[in-house]
């Protein structure tokens, strides 16, 4: 018996149909004639003795099975990619290309170190580094961006390993004027002066602040909040491990608050498929976890903390 099967490439023209808005703009996108775009969804609807769309206007409508299509078969596709990656990987043996999505609250010296040590074991490794903020951490692993990220926030779906707890402190240049109370700060002291912010990366970010503060900037990038501020341009909540140069150098100095002068975040390491990663991958893991364990506690042990 001659069964017939539909392909991934009809279900890819199905999903393109609806994703643009009809067949013409479905074939442009798939780089393929309109009929035979029409002819891998009517294979579908015939396959199946279903109706996927109903024409109304100019614009192919789905109907409520067609929804359910739609919503499996963009599943199937993405099961496919992932099983290709995969045994890609598998074959080539190490990954040429690593991408990551790291917190920028990651000390950037660690990263750096990291990716050092991963080069020398693997010099033709490329690696795409996204330094990312909350919410962006979390879009780059769900919209399957990143093969391993380092993030706070653990997704639904994901498993997370704990990396570090990491101690926040505030900030801010020997001559600031909160330097020169002489006294311990309360929360209100900070309210009178401008507060550097990091702005979160995901595409739904969230504004707020701990601080509600009569003056701030926001900026994109933690390195330009930490040059602002030790221009003595503002204080900010900063990661001691990340600026562990500038606070030996003196060119930022703690600010001895009352109450409350240290925050902690805890960050997690995260593999987006944990069946799939590459050996590549995954030893850029054990190096990550190796460093933190041996350099962060090196730092402090010397900075007597």
């Amino acid at each position: 018996m001659d069964t017939q099967y539909i392909t991934l490439e009809q279900w890819r023209a199905l999903i393109a149909v609806v994703d643009t808005g009809g067949y013409a703009q479905a074939a442009e996108k798939l780089h393929k004639s309109q009929s035979s775009v029409t002819y891998a969804v009517q294979k579908i609807e015939s396959l199946l003795g279903v109706k996927a769309f109903e024409i109304q206007g100019r614009k192919a409508i789905l109907t409520p099975t067609g929804q359910f299509l739609y919503r499996r078969a963009r599943a199937l596709l993405e099961e496919s990619a992932s099983l290709e990656r995969a045994a890609r990987r598998l074959s080539a043996g190490w990954e040429a290309e690593i991408r990551i999505a790291a917190e920028i609250i990651f000390p950037t010296w660690l990263m750096l170190h990291c990716l050092g040590r991963l080069s020398e074991e693997s010099p033709h490794t490329r690696v795409e580094l996204i330094e990312s903020v909350l919410g962006g951490t979390t879009e780059a692993l769900l919209a399957g961006q990143v093969d391993m990220a380092i993030t706070g926030m653990v997704p639904p779906g994901f498993l997370g390993m704990p990396l570090m707890r990491l101690r926040f402190i505030p900030v801010a240049s020997p001559d600031h004027p909160l330097h020169q109370l002489g006294r311990p700060l309360t929360m209100e002291d900070f309210r009178h002066h401008r507060h550097l912010v990091v702005r979160e990366s995901g595409t739904r970010r969230d504004t707020r602040t701990m601080l509600d503060t009569a003056q701030r900037w926001t900026v994109s990038n933690s390195a330009t909040s930490i040059e602002a501020v030790r221009m003595g341009y503002g204080f900010a909540w900063m990661p001691e491990e990340k600026i562990r140069d500038e606070l030996h150098a003196g060119s930022l100095k703690p600010l001895a608050l009352r109450d409350g002068g240290e925050r902690f975040a805890q960050l997690y390491l995260v593999l987006a498929d944990p069946d799939s990663a590459g050996p590549g991958t995954r030893r850029l893991a054990e190096i990550v976890r190796e460093a933190v364990q041996t350099e962060c506690v090196r730092y402090r042990e010397e900075a007597g903390a």
